[in-house]
């Protein structure tokens, strides 16, 4: 993903909410989401079909990871192990966010890893370009291609709609209509209030968006590179005490068209 904001017990019916954006050049083959086995694990998630990782997925025993790249292109390696890898690796794994990050190998280009393991009611931050992984608290946060929580435009447009949403949406599928609205809104940011991470400027407008699309300069009608699928996850906990999890996916291509959308319902997730 390159947009993430989630929920985390936030709203009493609510206690889950997950919305993120992948943002990838469109050449790179990707398999929509959909239930896979890596390494004897049973896995919800999108598959990369050129490094063979994830960008986001889950499993059913409460295992989740969501995977953002680091904008620092002075410290790009061409022949880095692909992130996506890490969210597969932490699904596949048992051990806390600590010992997960301790055994890390080096190597990979900046990334923000976001796991939890709700089995044990545990959410975390790791990255390569922090100390240590930091615990998360109830609330709603946000990452993009900076550090946690950083107020970048995308980041901080994306939270004040899940708030707004978690305080006024009737039902599941409205959180989620919402949130699917939220995540294809393509307006750029104002300069002023543009990060500098080193792109130039031109590329920081196109990048500033929630819904990024950045032309061919060939065949300008199609996008090289930019969102790639919208994901937006929602627990609900139903009248009668029950847990319910519904994950919805839509894909868009490089011509801007939207592929039919992809639901997956988790009754009793996690």
């Amino acid at each position: 993903m390159c947009l993430a904001a989630f929920a985390l017990q936030a709203h009493p019916h609510f206690p889950l909410v997950i919305a993120a954006n992948r943002d990838e050049f469109f050449a790179r083959p990707a398999a929509p989401m959909a239930w896979w086995q890596a390494g004897g694990t049973e896995l919800l998630a999108g598959r990369d079909l050129e490094a063979g990782g994830t960008w986001f997925g889950l499993t059913r025993a409460g295992r989740l990871a969501l995977v953002t790249n680091v904008r620092e292109p002075g410290r790009q390696r061409v022949n880095a192990p692909s992130r996506g890898a890490l969210v597969v690796d932490w699904l596949a794994a048992s051990d806390d966010a600590p010992a997960f990050a301790r055994r890390l190998a080096d190597g990979y280009n900046g990334f923000n890893l976001i796991t939890a393991d709700l089995a044990r009611g545990d959410w975390h931050w790791v990255s390569n370009r922090a100390p240590e992984p930091l615990a998360l608290q109830a609330g709603v946060h946000a990452v993009s291609n900076a550090a946690l929580d950083t107020p970048w435009p995308k980041t901080v447009g994306l939270e004040a709609v899940m708030a707004e949403a978690l305080a006024t949406a009737s039902h599941a599928d409205d959180l989620i209509a919402r949130l699917l609205d939220a995540l294809a809104d393509a307006r750029p940011a104002p300069d002023a209030d543009l990060p500098d991470t080193g792109v130039g400027l031109e590329r920081e407008r196109l990048l500033s968006p929630r819904f990024v699309r950045m032309p061919d300069l060939a065949r300008p009608e199609l996008a090289v590179y930019g969102t790639r699928c919208s994901t937006v996850l929602v627990t609900e906990l139903l009248a009668d005490g029950r847990r319910s999890t519904r994950v919805v996916e839509r894909a868009v291509d490089a011509a801007g068209h939207w592929a039919a959308t992809v639901v997956h319902d988790l009754p009793g997730w996690p």
